[in-house]
């Protein structure tokens, strides 16, 4: 039996090159967001969702591997992918099309080993350096939220991780959930106990693409209700990590 045409048509806007091209961003934070190189190519809630995805559509998946979310979106209207998965803001708003949010986390600051600074009040100050990963959301948030200290953004959280652990910043503005792992790995840190503003990450597609939005809406929400999310997150080391869906 052949497809029916709007199959073809949706086929035709969402994978132009026969392959569903997934962009995903590397770091070792992992989360719903970010995804880890392995042995065998990528892991991380992302990849399995555009997998399955792809496997929805009946085509093969291809792995988009940036430094950041920033990076994506400025890739959002060269077309070089076709989904991806990453923090929503209005900036970014206005160069793709989300669909639901799958994932709400709670950014905040983890200051470097030996500091004596225990809220925002006391981070806040002149002289201050705060590092964020470059043009994303977390970034935009943090230099809105800070009036004193100096937010700079660098490429990759790996080089952020060896500058905090260096003590060559002084704190850096990430999720919660991740900053909480990364005290494990660096003795003497300290994840700070306010939240400076919540991180809500969807699916996206590029702009003018409504087949693909209209696809990527449906497959979030089915995601979310048949245990497809869940066995994302359970796959990616996040079991004890609720799904939430809508900022509060």
């Amino acid at each position: 039996m052949a497809a029916p045409a709007g199959a073809d048509a949706l086929k035709d806007e969402i994978a132009p090159t026969g392959k569903l091209r997934v962009a995903i961003a590397i770091s070792p934070a992992g989360g719903a967001f970010w995804s880890t190189r392995t042995e065998t190519g990528y892991a991380g809630v992302p990849v399995d969702l555009g997998k399955a995805m792809a496997a929805q559509l009946g085509i093969p998946v291809e792995y988009v591997v940036h430094q950041n979310s920033g990076q994506i979106t400025d890739a959002a209207s060269k077309g070089t992918w076709d989904v991806t998965f990453l923090p929503k803001d209005p900036e970014r708003e206005s160069k793709m099309t989300f669909g639901p949010i799958y994932e709400v986390a709670d950014a905040t600051y983890i200051v470097k080993p030996g500091s004596t600074v225990t809220n925002f009040a006391g981070l806040d100050q002149p002289g201050v350096k705060v590092a964020a990963v470059n043009s994303t959301t977390t970034m935009r948030g943090a230099i809105a939220h800070l009036k004193s200290a100096k937010v700079t953004g660098y490429q990759t959280y790996d080089e952020i991780f060896n500058l905090l652990k260096n003590g060559e910043v002084d704190a850096f503005a990430l999720s919660r959930d991740q900053l909480n792992a990364m005290a494990k790995k660096i003795p003497g840190t300290r994840v700070l106990d306010e939240t400076f503003k919540q991180t809500v990450t969807a699916v996206a597609v590029p702009l003018n693409h409504p087949l693909s939005a209209t696809f990527a809406t449906k497959f979030m929400t089915e995601a979310v209700a048949n245990g497809t999310l869940r066995k994302a997150y359970d796959n990616n080391g996040l079991k004890d990590t609720p799904i939430r869906t809508q900022a509060k």
